[in-house]
């Protein structure tokens, strides 16, 4: 029979200290582990110890020795445990565990673990006399495996971590049994790939029993099903009872991850039940919850770009480019971003990433703000009881900042970037859901993502909205003439009230009007309604090309004073027919970096354009102001200048008319009329080519134009020097001194009010800018 946590009266039960003591977070993070080593890992309590002082040093949070006689002994417990991570929603870092596994290392130890119950991070301590170095396990060890040395050694070479190469290696392993098991396409092979990683993220993140989904694990839980779960679904009449277990944890799945729309309602699992179990035994060794985010990440990335390469290489924008532009762009915490045409979310996935360290960074260095307070030079030499008050009084503090963390906390910075900061959409169905599977892989932020046509306002993304744009636009492809905005681009009225309820009342008014007008567009007699979608583009009367209107786009989604960073094919800048977008796009921006790249970059992922990286800052209402007064007051100016030639002009030709008239030649009369309007064009044509350069003269500023021979990726897709990270250091120095554009320094505090809670206090540029707010209602008096 299982062992259950018991809580009374304020005090929980520790079974191995066989007495009540005070619930804390600490002692319940402890009990519940303690539990979980018992009930599902085989250890006695004769073998644990809590609180265990080893060698008058250090004090280990719970000790495991190999069987209950070394415990007499008083021997070094094979395995060392610290809780001392006390945040449930924080990655734990090297820092939280630092002094228990070098401790742990010192004494000989054979394993160090370090939990938060979040995440639970297993080590074995290499036997090298020189060097005790700790390798990273997937899985700790049962009760059975840490009797025998030759034991250990079996489950070490089994359960180690894996490194990105090895994950990437399997994916395409289990790729491959389903081509050839199933007869699938790559394309639809993906797919049930990725449904069986999302079940298999889904019970790794939700168990409190077994770390691993395994073979083993489905195969009790099937049996489990048969005989219990589906004999009541068929005597209760539900059609439920006749899907295998297979399809029922698949369904399970899909209603875990329902809110994402990762899934259609009618999806299943379309491979046979051996292909699944294959493919669950493959992934069995390796904890898909307890592997960073960065390796998990892209090692999915990268096996997105090998099933795809060719026929969808063009979502793929290689990673050092990601990298270079989000560096060049700096997005901050609470600013907006967005990617028009996501592709598989890479451009998103880094800028969440970007601004999180960032996040994770402040908060961290408000705990150590709140240590150091606390824990001054007088700490050490108080009685123990007021040590222990001290003690409680910051585990409070910090659990409170932790908060911050937690994605489910609606107040949590965390939260409010996933949720409310991250905004991307595709036009390819399998992208956009890619895109959504690929940032749940890397941590978060896939709410904001939606499958829908990235030129039309869709969700969050609409015009005027956003701080920052990040995009790699499809290359060459033309909007039909024909193709027009219709009423099934108009978002239904459910969603049309939960939008409202998002971004307000105005959504109605300057989003939805807007669509409704264009799909109700009168085109004439006969004519279907609906205006071009290349019309309400202004380069629309130009070009119809996808990476010129996407230019277009980016710059009406952006804010007054926002950025944004675009990948172009190099032919947009420099091609002559094109001369009129770019003035276009100068009367809209200024230019900020211009990075060419070598064309090996690309042609990894199937492209055979060179590109160019443009960077833009959307004119500020001020350079707005200042722009359009220039060009009206040098446009009057040449203009002046030119009139008595344009006076002369008209004088000359209304007097040869008169003549004409009167000699009654219609003839003589074309020819002149022609003449005069040619001449009078010639002036115009030199009245332009004065303006332009004379309002890039008066309305100057430098534009750094940068060339790079190697960009991090050879064109066989193999690493190679990376000159774009020096380029990206320079460039942020450069931008700070020439104040490139307005960043006002923004500051989060954390003050404790009367009560003792933490509050968060919001500054700008040290004006205190919000109320005092408690972010969180755990752990709050």
């Amino acid at each position: 029979m299982s062992m259950e946590l018991r809580v009374e009266n304020n005090k929980i039960y520790a079974p191995i200290l066989g007495k009540w003591i005070n619930l804390t977070p600490e002692e319940k993070l402890k009990q519940q582990f303690i539990l979980r080593l018992i009930n599902h890992y085989g250890y006695s309590l004769e073998q644990l110890g809590q609180d265990v002082v080893i060698k008058d040093r250090y004090k280990a949070d719970i000790g495991i020795w190999r069987n209950k006689s070394e415990k007499k002994k008083n021997k070094i417990p094979s395995i060392i445990i610290a809780a001392q991570c006390k945040a449930e929603h924080i990655t734990i870092n090297a820092e939280d565990y630092l002094i228990g596994y070098n401790f742990a290392s010192s004494v000989k130890a054979d394993f160090f673990i370090a939990t938060n119950l979040k995440e639970t991070k297993i080590f074995y301590i290499k036997d090298e006399p020189l060097d005790r170095k700790l390798e990273r396990l997937q899985d700790i060890p049962k009760a059975q495996l840490i009797t025998e040395d030759a034991q250990i050694r079996k489950f070490i070479s089994e359960s180690k971590t894996f490194t990105r190469d090895q994950f990437t290696a399997l994916l395409s392993k289990c790729h491959n049994i389903i081509r050839n098991n199933d007869k699938l396409s790559p394309e639809a092979a993906f797919d049930e790939i990725s449904k069986i990683l999302f079940m298999k993220i889904m019970y790794e993140r939700k168990s409190d029993q077994d770390l691993i989904f395994s073979k083993d694990k489905f195969k009790t839980d099937e049996k489990a099903y048969e005989e219990n779960i589906r004999p009541s679904l068929k005597a209760s009449g539900s059609p439920l009872f006749d899907k295998e277990y297979m399809q029922y944890l698949f369904d399970k799945t899909k209603e875990e991850f329902k809110n994402d729309e990762l899934f259609e309602e009618l999806d299943r699992i379309r491979i046979r039940q051996r292909s699944f179990e294959m493919i669950v035994e493959e992934l069995e060794s390796f904890n898909l919850s307890n592997t960073s985010d960065d390796i998990k990440g892209i090692a999915f990335e990268e096996f997105l770009g090998r099933t795809f390469r060719g026929e969808l290489g063009q979502f793929f924008t290689p990673r050092t480019i990601v990298d270079y532009m989000v560096d060049i762009l700096d997005p901050k915490e609470d600013e907006l971003i967005c990617d028009p045409c996501c592709g598989s979310g890479g451009f998103l996935i880094k800028a969440f990433e970007y601004v999180r360290d960032k996040v994770e960074s402040d908060i961290q260095s408000k705990i150590k703000n709140i240590q150091s307070t606390y824990y001054d030079s007088s700490f050490e030499k108080l009685p123990k009881a007021q040590k222990t008050k001290i003690e409680n009084k910051v585990n409070s503090l910090k659990l409170q900042l932790f908060e911050e963390f937690n994605l489910k906390n609606k107040k949590g910075r965390l939260h409010n970037l996933s949720h409310k900061c991250i905004f991307g959409t595709d036009a390819n169905p399998r992208m956009a859901r890619t895109a959504k599977m690929n940032m749940i892989m890397h941590g978060d932020g896939h709410g904001g993502v939606h499958h829908h046509d990235g030129l039309l306002n869709v969700n969050g993304i609409f015009d005027g909205r956003f701080d920052v744009i990040l995009t790699n636009p499809p290359f060459g492809s033309r909007v039909n003439k024909t193709l027009k905005i219709t009423l099934s681009d108009i978002p239904n009225e459910e969603k049309i009230r939960y939008y409202e309820y998002r971004y307000g009342s105005q959504y109605r008014q300057t989003v939805v009007k807007q669509l409704q007008d264009w799909a109700n567009y009168d085109n004439g007699h006969s004519k279907s309604r609906g205006k071009a979608l290349l019309d309400i583009f202004d380069v629309g009367a130009w070009s119809g090309l996808t990476e010129v209107l996407f230019m277009e786009r980016c710059l009406n989604l952006l804010k007054p004073g926002g950025r944004m960073g675009i990948v172009l094919p190099e032919g947009v800048l420099n091609n002559s027919a094109l001369q009129k977008i770019r003035e276009y796009i100068e009367g809209k921006a200024k230019l900020i970096n211009i990075t060419s790249i070598p064309q090996d970059v690309f042609i990894a992922s199937g492209a055979t354009v060179k590109p160019s990286l443009l960077f833009l800052k959307k004119f500020s209402e001020e350079e707005l102001v200042t722009y359009k007064k220039i060009t009206e007051d040098t446009t009057k100016e040449i203009k002046d200048k030119y009139q008595p030639k344009l006076d002369e002009l008209k004088a000359a030709f209304k007097k040869e008319e008169k003549k004409v008239k009167e000699s009654k030649s219609a003839k003589e009369l074309r020819e002149l009329k022609k003449k005069y309007t040619e001449d009078v064009k010639q002036i115009e044509v030199l009245i332009a080519a004065e303006i332009k350069p004379l309002i890039k003269e008066r309305f100057d500023y430098p534009i750094p134009v940068i060339e790079v021979e190697k960009a991090g990726i050879s064109s066989t897709g193999a690493p190679c020097e990376n000159e774009l990270v020096d380029v990206a250091v320079e460039f942020r120095a450069y931008r700070k001194k020439a104040h490139l554009w307005d960043e006002p320094k923004k500051e989060v505090q954390y003050p404790v009010n009367e009560e003792g809670n933490i509050t968060r206090l919001q500054l700008i540029d040290g004006n205190i800018v919000s109320e005092p707010e408690i972010f969180y209602e755990a752990y709050a008096h």
